[in-house]
């Protein structure tokens, strides 16, 4: 939990990681960085779809148009703090000349992105709409 808060500080002083280890193939760092960016636009896209289910479902049940959409928000919101920790660890492993850190984060990510669609397509296919 230590490295998780360390890692924290340095999202809002990334200049702190330059005093880590040597600087690295600059390829390496701009790949790092369009990854966190692709993160991002991932985050953007879940957000997106969240307020989507909102505003263009309107004939589908409160709780169940709510819930959905509140459950892609969260996870948008998971995603985008996720790139910019996952960004900092890699750019820190790079200078320190250690292994890339592992996540589970893709799987989880997948898995919830999964749940939510395959519950959106009961919904659709069923038509639960407000009585």
């Amino acid at each position: 939990m230590n490295g998780f808060f360390s890692s924290l500080r340095l999202w809002f002083a990334p200049a702190r990681v330059r005093e880590e280890g040597e600087t690295p193939d600059y390829r390496f760092s701009l790949a790092n960085e369009r990854t966190f960016l692709a993160w991002v636009r991932t985050a953007l896209a879940l957000v997106g779809g969240g307020f989507a289910v909102d505003q263009f479902l309107p004939d589908l049940r409160w709780a169940w148009r709510i819930g959905l959409s509140l459950a892609l928000l969260a996870v948008g919101a998971m995603c985008a703090l996720r790139a910019v920790n996952h960004w900092v660890r890699c750019e820190l492993a790079m200078r320190r000349g250690e292994d890339l850190p592992v996540t589970r984060f893709p799987a989880l990510l997948s898995l919830a992105v999964g749940v939510v669609a395959l519950i959106m397509v009961v919904v659709v296919l069923f038509g639960w709409a407000e009585q």
